[in-house]
């Protein structure tokens, strides 16, 4: 089998994504010399979590390009910043200031916080720092730049030699009050400087140049190169994919119509349209659509506070067509997950390694290091301890997994931060224990004799058996009952780690006395 046949084997969707292009160029390789990946990026408002996993999903796809073919790649991060802009952000000092901007570029709007040129220009170095931050291989490109160099000259007068074919295509696609006014072309005023839905009353390609009508009811002829115009934002998104050469490109199930239109008019202006994929949107816990203005997801920051960004990788790549729920209580089982996937990556081959999500998030640079516990067994520990401190786990792992320490084991002790960030504000407000059932009095109690066997080895899966060996031995014909009832009562949560386990790493002194606590009452009290 060759390895590309093993990269296919794996059924990864990025590798399925991936085989589109070397499809794309099995006959004639690009003429530009490597094949473009690009992201979009509007710059009014911050780049946020939906920004991470576009680009975390294209560099995956893009990796997986690598290892399919040999023709070079590039990713372009590209802002949108000739955008009008629209609206003031509630977030952002100077706000009266801003408001006498509306309707300009953000490229030609004063940065309220006075550090950067233009409001665009302090965005834009705001995605390039966070896109930094997560180690992306991009780079940067802004629409304004773009527009003013002269670079999209030659595709916007092809938009403009095709003028009535464009407006063939988009004008079903409106409102008949809107497509009465509809042009390609938005021209920016020489008055005002802003971008205007003005009609346009006449073209000539031959001249490269549009006729409107201004707000003042004025009649202005104007080039639509230089920056004299900026195109409506479908056909403009046809006209860079024209201009660039883009070969890849992927985007919300928001966006479909958008997709299909602005590829009718790449087609239209003479070059097939990139390759691209659907993902589908995030949900809340409630299962509504996540939306900024309701607050009702996580934001990215939200995230990190609890999880890595390599976690978060992993939660974009699973199921990327699936309408997934993004709330906090998912992030612990994502952590899990990428602690599996992680393990097991260095001992797999083939087809096998290439469908590890590992693969995707790191390459073939995997880090290698072991974990003792999950990060769910951390959470129960930093409930049952009220760990506040990275010392108290520690002391705890330290005697679990002789050796371990926070220089030697970075994956651990991020995970210890987290943990204690995660029980702070998550756990701790949730906990509720009740008072154990006679049945259940029974078999905790004999689960504490048990633990008092002078001698008793600290050993997980022996544990672990005995655990459920007490609860048959009570009549627990539903032994998820009786791992719910030890949850609820010593540890004031309805669910919980693997016992055996926990055991293990708490302690069997400590877990007896938590035990007696339970028993006594005396968490009911607190």
């Amino acid at each position: 089998m060759t390895d590309a046949a093993i990269y296919l084997a794996s059924n990864a969707w990025p590798f399925q994504e991936a085989e589109k292009l070397v499809k794309r160029f099995e006959k004639n390789p690009p003429d530009k010399g490597y094949v473009l990946f690009e992201t979009g990026y509007g710059p009014s408002g911050l780049p946020h979590l939906g920004t991470f996993g576009e680009v975390a999903r294209t560099t995956m796809v893009r990796r997986a390009f690598q290892k399919l073919s040999s023709i070079p790649t590039r990713l372009f991060a590209f802002s949108d910043d000739m955008d009008g802009f629209r609206k003031v952000p509630d977030n952002v000092p100077n706000q009266e200031m801003l408001r006498e901007h509306l309707g300009k570029p953000l490229c030609r709007v004063p940065d309220p916080f006075g550090t950067h040129p233009s409001f665009g220009a302090h965005n834009n170095a705001r995605l390039q720092a966070f896109l930094d931050q997560f180690g992306f291989e991009y780079e940067f490109q802004s629409a304004a730049d773009w527009y003013a160099s002269g670079r999209f000259d030659e595709a916007l007068l092809r938009v403009l030699g095709n003028y009535e074919a464009v407006m063939a295509i988009m004008l079903p696609s409106l409102r008949a009050e809107r497509a009465s006014t509809y042009s390609p072309f938005l021209p920016i005023c020489a008055k005002t400087g802003r971008v205007l839905q003005a009609p346009v009353v006449a073209t000539d390609a031959g001249k490269g140049t549009i006729t409107y009508r201004d707000d003042d009811g004025d009649v202005i002829e104007i080039p639509v190169t230089g920056g004299h115009c900026k195109l409506q934002w479908k056909c403009d998104w046809a006209m860079r994919w024209v201009a660039l050469g883009v070969d890849y490109e992927m985007s919300g199930k928001d966006l479909i119509d958008s997709v299909k239109l602005s590829g009718q008019i790449s087609r239209a202006l003479g070059r097939q349209p990139p390759e691209g994929f659907t993902y589908e949107l995030f949900l809340d816990e409630k299962g509504e659509k996540i939306s900024k203005s309701k607050g009702n997801g996580l934001s990215i920051e939200d995230w990190l506070t609890y999880a890595s960004p390599e976690t978060l990788s992993l939660y974009m790549f699973q199921k990327p067509k699936a309408a997934k729920r993004l709330y906090f209580d998912v992030i612990p089982r994502t952590v899990d997950d990428y602690l599996t996937f992680l393990e097991k990556f260095p001992g797999q081959t083939g087809a096998e390694r290439y469908a590890n999500p590992v693969f995707h998030i790191h390459g073939d640079n995997a880090p290698g290091e072991k974990m003792p516990v999950s990060f769910g067994m951390l959470l129960n520990l930093a409930g049952v301890c009220n760990a506040e401190e990275p010392e108290v786990l520690w002391a705890f792992l330290q005697r679990y997994a002789p050796g371990s320490n926070p220089a030697d084991n970075p994956i651990l002790n991020q995970l210890v931060g987290y943990a204690i960030a995660y029980y702070r504000d998550f756990v701790k407000p949730a906990k509720r224990y009740r008072a154990p059932t006679p049945i259940e009095r029974s078999a905790i109690e004999e689960l504490a004799g048990h633990l008092a066997t002078p001698g008793l080895a600290a050993d997980a899966d022996v544990l672990q058996t005995e655990v459920f060996e007490i609860g048959k031995r009570h009549g627990f014909t539903n032994l998820r009952e009786w791992f719910k009832a030890l949850y609820e009562v010593l540890l004031g949560q309805e669910t919980g780690p693997r016992m055996g386990s926990f055991i293990a790493l708490y302690g069997i002194a400590e877990t007896r006395a938590l035990i007696d606590k339970a028993l006594k009452g005396e968490n009911l009290a607190a």
